[in-house]
């Protein structure tokens, strides 16, 4: 079986925030290549470079969803899309995501209105805005199409109301993405039994130093407190779900030089004993339950 169909998750960028350091890891963005699928969840900066690194052809782009609207996980949206166009994209994109998705796509190419309309004349390429749809969702079943089915829960993620976990089946396999949330304790029965979750992660003492380091630190930590998940409360949601493989992702403080793997480990081996990632751009985990490729870190 070639590469290119090979059910596998790979996680672009692996950090929390919009912020990005030199040297550092890039915000929320996964590919989920799944029945043949090229699946991308989620495009903060830096999505388009991690797919092209990846060895993801853009012209296969396929379906986008997106899981709330902050910046670190929409703002490559469109970017990627019109970079794919460029590349040669003539298949249709549908974008899912929550109210508001299509006002910025819409928006969007408005204003890339000029570039859009000159390379259509002047390259002969099909019009970008026929070949994307968005679909706005809410909580649910969002779908069901040649075996494989979305479903969506709303998290916690204040003050952020449209956020929401996503849930991928296909074949008998099965990812779960928690989005941002605070610890969402019926998050578990949405990821019961999943192959993998994949769950965003804290760790308290890299949030006092990211918060000291910050003009706007006592508003900044307010949020992150009410807003996200520590490891351990990650861990948490693993084992009450009786997940396959939990991997920590959008990591906060994801490029504290003082934290490593060993870190995130010791955190969330408090509450999860079982199978353990650790994200890092460009890491490949496969869905078939072997380790994870490219240097994964698994306790």
């Amino acid at each position: 079986m070639s590469a290119e169909n090979v059910d596998r998750l790979v996680l672009l960028g692996s950090k929390g925030g919009p912020a990005v350091r030199p040297g550092g890891p890039w915000p929320s963005s996964s590919l989920l290549a799944i029945g043949g699928r090229t699946i991308v969840v989620d495009c903060g900066l830096g999505v388009t470079r991690g797919m092209v690194d990846a060895g993801i052809s853009l012209k296969a782009l396929d379906r986008i969803f997106v899981t709330h609207l902050h910046s670190d996980h929409v703002l490559e949206l469109g970017p990627l899309i019109h970079t794919a166009w460029t590349a040669g994209l003539a298949a249709p994109v549908t974008v899912y995501g929550p109210p508001g998705t299509g006002h910025y796509w819409q928006r969007f190419c408005q204003a890339m209105e000029f570039d859009i309309e000159i390379r259509i004349v002047d390259e002969g390429r099909p019009d970008i805005r026929d070949l994307v749809s968005v679909e706005e969702f809410g909580e649910g079943l969002v779908l069901e199409d040649g075996g494989l089915t979305v479903t969506t829960l709303r998290v916690d993620h204040p003050p952020v109301t449209d956020c929401f976990a996503l849930r991928f089946e296909q074949g008998g396999k099965s990812v779960v993405f928690s989005a941002d949330t605070a610890l969402f304790p019926p998050l578990a029965e949405f990821a019961r039994s999943a192959n993998i979750l994949v769950h965003e992660a804290m760790l308290a003492d890299g949030v006092e130093r990211l918060v000291a380091r910050t003009g706007n630190g006592a508003r900044l930590r307010e949020h992150l407190l009410a807003s996200h998940s520590f490891a351990d409360e990650a861990g948490r949601i693993a084992s009450n779900a009786g997940v396959k493989r939990l991997v920590l992702n959008h990591l906060i403080p994801a490029d504290d030089p003082v934290i490593g793997e060993a870190d995130w480990i010791d955190a969330v081996r408090k509450t999860w004993a079982g199978d353990l990632t650790i994200a890092r751009d460009g890491l490949v985990v496969p869905l078939s339950g072997e380790h994870a490729a490219s240097g994964e870190e698994t306790a």
